[in-house]
């Protein structure tokens, strides 16, 4: 079979995914009906509450994992070592919940009082008897399929927070809502973005002295980011921090934007967006009092658009440290200045007390996109070390002195193509890392992709499509022999790799460590695998039935240590990757996955999936499909499971793909119109490429 060159969509889509808005919600709106599934139960006692003194001491509570990296120095490792390097080999599955709902499934699951609470796609979620794995409520927030258009990485959602009797999600369009803890049902909903612009929520909340912390994602559609903190018991919103200025003609909300609009230079941002959205990572540190939280890529991608002086663009691509009782900024660091390439800061981050040079120090620890390793001064923002975690070709090294990076040139695509690692995708995404303080260690999920940027011909901005600015229709070659993954420990003291476990495939699972010395991780060709957490030795694995991009945790119930983790293949490069990774969702089923120690023998070792080599080359209405279709119907249209794989398409509704496309035939099925952006013309040059993919896959 000739190989296909799937467009840069493909190669740059690391926030990218679903086109496929929304009609205005009220804030403040009143519960609804009791979801199906729930259990009525009184409130909690004051001995169950989840409260700050709790959240606090949460390293204490071995047995729960009570906010989303477990503690709030977000290292993601749990003391308990009932399952550890000499007994896991026993380790069996004990139960197994299914979602019913097919699409990514990123969620990190909340512990507590023997009810883990989780979400799947759509925003949806779920409370789970954590000993049987029998369903005690579901709740539905109803998303307008549409709104799926806005999501740059498909329907995700990574998870919930718990707080004084109520569970608290950010839902797909720009809701957040407050659950009550036993029955499911909602205490108060508010509104935290304009709904007719292209905003997202997929990011788990954290609370914070009583203040439910929220971000949001967009850049790539066009939008400008903030940060929201509401009050938990109201849901009344109490500051809220933007991460790039706004209208310059306008005063500025802060000082602190004051300050960054000097180094936007020239062009008309704040009507492109702008970008800097806080779609994911945050970390708080009690003792000094600081929020941290990482910011995304600019909008658009390409520096000289948005903004065609220069100039670093602050806070693109920066880890922020907030005041949490008002939002105002403390200090900042940018990883990318001026970033073209979407290497977002937005990867999770780490607190830690390391002994460098002699001395402990309080530090804060990223690996975002960009490939650097960033080991800081959580109280001050200085940076001590910073060095290469993957391969990197944009940038030679960081400045010590500056903390800048070194680029290396033809790297920003002013002149032409300029080939580039890591790509979009990032040498490490959202996928969460964890941080064994007995192995001094931090286990990094890593993605090797060859990436292609080149800037769009006569840029026009497009509100409410992507508009990224560069050639989705650049030819990365992203084929089974262009992309791998692999498992780093790193050692962030020396700054240097020392063990890794290579994979065949990149967007492999987030990961957790214990005192067992093990670290978990589920992987793209659907496996959960125990390694030994000292020298990198695989111990254990199982075959999951799909994959797994989400992170496990541990608990302990009645004596006996669990670790589960949500299966469920999908986000960015599971929706674009086409047949690289085609068989990697096995049967496409959701699923909550526990496991503990078993009394017999473990089970035969399962079987990988199979997976099958990247298609041919590219054909006539390949860039139209790559720039309006791939993101919903996958790279060289190919689909991801659950999703309409086009070359599939009966005669009908072949000749219907105008009405479709351009009428709005299918919109009751969450399917867009693009009239505004596409002609007949193009609905011809769509059905030339989609016929030439049919016949090319053989589904003649």
């Amino acid at each position: 079979m000739r190989r296909q060159a799937l467009g840069i969509a493909i190669v740059f889509l690391a926030g990218l995914a679903l086109a496929c808005g929304s009609s205005e919600q009220q804030a403040g709106t009143k519960p609804g009906a009791t979801p199906n599934g729930a259990t009525a139960a009184g409130a909690p006692s004051e001995s169950e509450v989840v409260d700050d003194a709790r959240l606090r001491g949460a390293d204490a509570e071995v047995g729960e994992w009570l906010t989303t990296g477990r503690t709030y120095s977000e290292q993601r490792y749990s003391p308990l070592d009932q399952i550890n390097e000499s007994t896991v080999k026993r380790m069996q599955e004990v139960w197994q919940f299914e979602t019913g709902l097919g699409r990514g499934h990123e969620a990190t699951p909340i512990v507590h009082d023997g009810v883990l609470f989780i979400t799947g796609s759509w925003s949806i979620v779920f409370a789970v008897d954590a000993r049987t794995g029998k369903q005690l409520w579901k709740w539905d927030p109803q998303v307008d399929k549409l709104v799926a258009k806005k999501a740059c990485c498909d329907v995700v959602n990574r998870g919930v927070a718990l707080y004084k009797g109520r569970v608290y999600v950010g839902v797909l369009d720009g809701r957040l809502v407050a659950l009550d803890e036993k029955t499911g049902v909602p205490v108060w909903q508010m509104v935290t973005v304009d709904q007719s612009l292209p905003y997202t929520i997929t990011g788990a909340p954290r609370v914070v002295d009583g203040k439910v912390i929220i971000g949001n994602g967009g850049a790539e559609l066009g939008v400008r980011g903030y940060v929201s903190a509401y009050d938990a018991e109201s849901g009344k919103q109490i500051w809220r921090t933007y991460t790039v200025p706004g209208d310059p003609s306008q005063p500025f909300e802060s000082k602190a934007l004051e300050k960054a609009a000097e180094t936007w230079k020239g062009g008309e941002w704040w009507k492109i967006g702008g970008g800097g959205t806080a779609w994911d990572s945050m970390a708080y540190d009690p003792e000094l009092n600081l929020l941290y939280v990482g910011t995304g890529n600019g909008s658009p991608w390409v520096r000289q658009l948005r903004s065609p002086g220069g100039g670093d663009n602050l806070y693109l691509s920066s880890i922020l440290a907030l005041s949490p009782q008002t939002g105002e900024l403390v200090w900042h660091y940018q990883t990318t200045p001026g970033d073209n390439w979407d290497f977002t800061a937005t990867q999770h981050m780490i607190l830690a007390d390391l002994k460098i040079n002699g001395r402990v120090r309080p530090v804060i620890m990223q690996a975002p996109k960009n490939g650097f390793f960033y080991v800081l001064d959580r109280k001050t923002g200085e940076l001590i070390s910073a060095e290469k975690y993957v391969e990197v070709t944009w940038a030679d090294r960081v400045d010590k002195g500056t903390g800048r990076p070194v680029e290396n040139p033809g790297v920003d695509y002013k002149e032409g193509l300029a080939l580039v690692k890591p790509t979009a995708f990032g040498g490490h995404n959202w996928h969460p890392m964890s941080f064994n303080p007995k192995t001094g260690l931090v286990y990094i999920p890593t993605h090797d992709i060859l990436g292609a940027y080149r800037n769009e011909q006569n840029f026009k901005y497009q509100p409410g499509h992507w508009n990224t600015g560069t050639d989705f229709n650049v030819f990365g070659l992203i084929t089974k022999d262009t992309v791998s993954g692999a498992l780093v420990a790193w050692d962030p003291v020396n700054q240097k790799e020392v063990w890794r476990h290579p994979y065949a495939l990149p967007w492999n699972g987030g990961l957790l460590s214990t005192g067992g010395n093990l670290v978990f991780q589920g992987t793209s060709d659907g496996r959960f695998v125990a390694y030994r957490a000292s020298d990198g030795e695989q111990m254990w694995e199982q075959h999951a039935g799909t994959s797994i991009i989400a992170a496990p945790v541990t608990y302990l119930l009645d004596g006996k240590q669990y670790v589960s983790v949500v299966a469920g293949w999908g986000g960015a490069f599971g929706l674009v990757s086409g047949d690289v990774s085609k068989g990697s969702a096995g049967d496409g089923k959701g699923r909550l996955l526990t496991y503990a120690l078993g009394t017999g023998e473990p089970p035969a070792p399962q079987v990988v999936l199979d997976r099958i080599t990247a298609p041919g080359e590219v054909y006539d209405g390949e860039r139209v499909y790559h720039k309006y279709c791939a993101t919903c119907h996958g790279g060289a249209a190919v689909a991801m499971e659950g999703m309409k794989d086009l070359r599939k398409m009966s005669p009908e509704m072949r000749n219907s793909l105008g009405d479709i496309v351009l009428r709005g035939a299918l919109r009751g099925n969450g399917m867009p119109d693009f009239a505004d952006v596409l002609t007949e013309a193009d609905i011809a040059k769509l059905r030339t490429y989609i016929d030439h993919r049919r016949e090319e896959s053989g589904l003649n």
